[in-house]
């Protein structure tokens, strides 16, 4: 038997190189034909510079400790939630309106903010139509080094989500939202956002979850921006 597979192995040796040849043009045809290019996604002005100390929270990540990379999605994907209707858990925000979190602005100077009630609270926002979702960034409250909790982003074609629900980020890691167990990571907020891979999934509607932070209860939300582009 081990003479055989020495054998074998003889035999497909002078043919490794032109295979891997091949799997490496593969993979440029099909890159190609996916025609991908960065997300347009302009910065706001770091508020906050270096790293945040005794953050005493599970499951948190690290820093890169440098730029993000680039996230590339097809040609042609733009912002979808840019002025778009936003709907809240919390009816009369402390600060700021609810229609702030689609402005545009990613700023995290005074009046560019709306803050919620305190403990779990919830926003959704309508794109209009379903469109393919492949990115979404967010951005709670950057002007602090703040952690929020139960950060659970999903999306869905229902506005209440109680049916196919595609569940996209959960960092909930003991349910006490009640939407299920999360394996996501912490992450202390900067001014890049959170950017969540969608992977392409087609919906409608955008839900988003907090539960506090470390520095108070109550639950921020600078902006949320949706890239994707219309169903073919």
């Amino acid at each position: 038997m081990n003479l055989l597979l020495h054998n074998l192995s003889m035999q497909i040796k002078p043919y490794r190189s032109l295979i891997s040849m091949l799997t490496f043009l593969v993979s440029l045809i099909s890159a190609a034909e996916l025609k991908l290019e960065p997300i347009k996604l302009k910065l706001p002005k770091p508020m906050f510079i270096g790293t945040p100390q005794n953050l005493n929270v599970k499951n948190l990540q690290k820093p890169l400790g440098k730029p993000r990379p680039a996230f590339l999605a097809p040609i042609g994907t733009k912002n979808l939630s840019l002025g778009k209707e936003v709907f809240s858990s919390d009816d009369f925000p402390v600060i700021g309106e609810i229609e702030m979190i689609t402005d545009g602005d990613k700023e995290a100077s005074d009046g560019s903010f709306v803050e919620l009630g305190p403990f779990q609270q919830d926003v959704t926002i309508d794109l209009g139509k379903k469109y393919k979702i492949y990115a979404i960034v967010l951005w709670h409250y950057h002007k602090q080094p703040r952690i929020y909790f139960d950060v659970i982003v999903q999306a869905g074609n229902n506005k209440k989500m109680t049916k196919n629900v595609n569940i996209l980020f959960n960092n909930d890691i003991d349910n006490s939202s009640g939407l299920g167990k999360g394996t996501d990571m912490h992450y202390v907020e900067t001014s890049e956002g959170k950017l969540i891979d969608a992977r392409g999934v087609s919906a409608r509607y955008v839900n988003l979850h907090s539960r506090g932070n470390t520095n108070n209860d109550l639950n921020h939300y600078i902006e949320v921006s949706v890239y994707g582009m219309p169903l073919k």
